[in-house]
């Protein structure tokens, strides 16, 4: 009885985490470029009262055993790269990506953040910059004297200027890829950190060597969908609930047994 006091705290405790990661992806629904996390989960050590395979006492053998398990535990966070919708801002500096790959961002640090944002702006010196005036990598900027923008599918970045037809172009978005994106490390401001479980980027042209392509006007939204959402919010709720009913039965079995010398 004192175990299953335990492994229904396990659980409790397990699905308080399942309810955090979901509270999270709901908060994020309108975050650009967000991708939505889930929750994934281990069981904890068992214990063998009666070993698989072991002789009974009429010479025969146990064809299952005995085990007893200690509950559950968080084992991981998984972020799911699956690619939003797209909405339409018809902003000549929004950029959205279709298919694979992140933007590469430079930190104040001189470190490489990678992002599925394309929200870009302007500085006052005419880089091309994130909302938090982190800079686009490799630079991009815009003159003065640009009329407008066009980026092109393949990243391609050129103006044109006043008292010209002709563009120019004026640098190139170039994206990134990881052989294990789940592992990358999410650090806030929609930016992402290479580790070492993410593997080393790989540079490469959109729309070559397996990379998406840019799509000009456009932004992805995140990939939450609120209907499952709540789904899974409504699934951990009540796995919480039958958790702590756990916990009150032991308890329950407890007093009954503690009544009994009465």
């Amino acid at each position: 009885m004192l175990r299953a006091l335990f492994t229904g705290a396990t659980g409790m405790q397990a699905q308080q985490i399942n309810v955090d990661v979901i509270a999270n992806n709901l908060a994020n629904v309108s975050t650009i470029g967000f991708k939505k996390s889930r929750a994934d989960f281990q069981e904890l050590l068992y214990e063998t009262i009666i070993p698989a395979g072991a002789p009974s006492a009429q010479g025969n053998q146990i064809p299952t055993g005995l085990q007893i398990g200690a509950g559950v535990r968080p084992a991981s966070t998984s972020r799911i790269f699956t690619e939003g919708e797209f909405k339409r801002t018809d902003n000549e500096l929004d950029v959205a990506i279709e298919g694979d790959g992140f933007f590469q961002v430079t930190l104040p640090t001189g470190q490489t953040a990678y992002s599925r944002s394309g929200a870009f702006k302007v500085n006052s010196t005419g880089e091309l910059v994130t909302s938090e005036g982190f800079r686009v990598t490799p630079g991009v900027t815009i003159p003065t004297t640009a009329l407008n923008v066009t980026i092109g599918t393949d990243g391609t970045v050129s103006v044109i200027n006043a008292g010209s037809t002709a563009p120019t172009t004026v640098g190139t978005l170039t994206l990134v890829k990881f052989q294990n994106p789940a592992g990358l490390n999410s650090v806030g401001r929609n930016l992402l950190l290479e580790t070492t479980a993410s593997g080393a980027p790989l540079t490469g042209t959109p729309g070559t060597q397996g990379f998406g392509t840019i799509a000009q006007g456009f932004v992805e939204n995140s990939n939450v969908k609120v209907v499952d959402e709540l789904v899974a919010l409504i699934e951990a709720q009540r796995a919480y609930e039958i958790n702590s009913r756990t916990v009150q039965t032991a308890d329950e079995m407890l007093r009954t047994v503690s009544d009994l010398k009465r």
